[in-house]
């Protein structure tokens, strides 16, 4: 069974059991989340495509923990000119398991 949600105005596809790296969502570890943006379920049944969601279908997971991605460096340069520019970024990221989808 597996089912495909949005979160943060990304959409993620989610099998129960895994761990999904998302958007970073404002709660601490532990902290059970529920997603009510299901686009698609797919069980034995069959399969259930939403317009634009689900209805009555929700997903439901557990935070596990909030960390930073590695740092992304930008680098712009423009030719004939001493115009350099070096910046970085790092990402906030949040780690869901999916405990429950239905």
């Amino acid at each position: 069974m597996h089912a495909v949600i949005e979160a943060a105005g990304r959409q993620y596809r989610v099998e129960v059991g895994e761990t999904v790296k998302m958007e970073k969502i404002a709660s601490d570890p532990g902290t059970p989340v529920v997603f009510d943006k299901v686009l698609l379920l797919a069980d034995d049944a069959g399969t259930r495509i939403g317009k634009p969601y689900v209805a009555d279908a929700k997903v439901t997971g557990t935070i596990v923990r909030t960390a930073r991605d590695r740092k992304v460096r930008v680098f712009t340069y423009k030719n004939k000119t001493t115009h350099k520019k070096l910046i970085g970024h790092r990402q906030t990221s949040t780690y869901v398991k999916i405990t429950e989808i239905g």
